[in-house]
């Protein structure tokens, strides 16, 4: 089953970022730090793309966010639109939402929606993108203002 599983936030959902303010404060039961083992971090314009590594050793940091009750299917369709995440394989979606375990702090797992770069943006990244340092969006370094 996978209706209800909490989501894996890794860059402008995390808290204190501009879109979890817009989309998830106040609509979320739990919040807590959360690592996505074997992806690696690349920089977006303006937003994160976390893609499987190849190799297995990379890691993302971020949270998972559980969405209060009665809010888990609206946020998931709003999140598909932010995301922009169509269907399973569509040819237009930037990113695809999949199931990950994440690991907790003390150790334990749990299983996750992640979103993470389609297919052909992954592969732009492989060929030509930047990855964050460390696999953790709030340690990327920022242009200048």
């Amino acid at each position: 089953m996978t209706g209800g599983l909490p989501f894996f936030v890794y860059g402008t959902l995390r808290p204190g970022e501009r879109n979890h303010d817009l989309l998830l404060a106040g609509r979320t039961a739990a919040e807590e730090a959360a690592v996505l083992p074997g992806a690696l971090l690349y920089e977006g314009p303006g937003h994160p793309y976390a893609v499987d590594d190849p190799t297995g050793a990379g890691r993302v940091a971020g949270e998972a966010v559980t969405a209060a009750p009665g809010e888990h299917d609206r946020l998931l369709a709003e999140l598909d639109r932010l995301e922009e995440y169509l269907a399973p394989g569509h040819p237009r979606n930037l990113y695809e939402r999949v199931v990950r375990v994440v690991r907790r702090p003390d150790g334990g797992t749990r299983r996750a929606w992640v979103y993470l770069a389609a297919g052909r943006v992954a592969r732009e990244l492989a060929a030509h993108g930047r990855t964050v340092p460390g696999g953790d969006w709030r340690c990327r370094t920022r242009p200048p203002a």
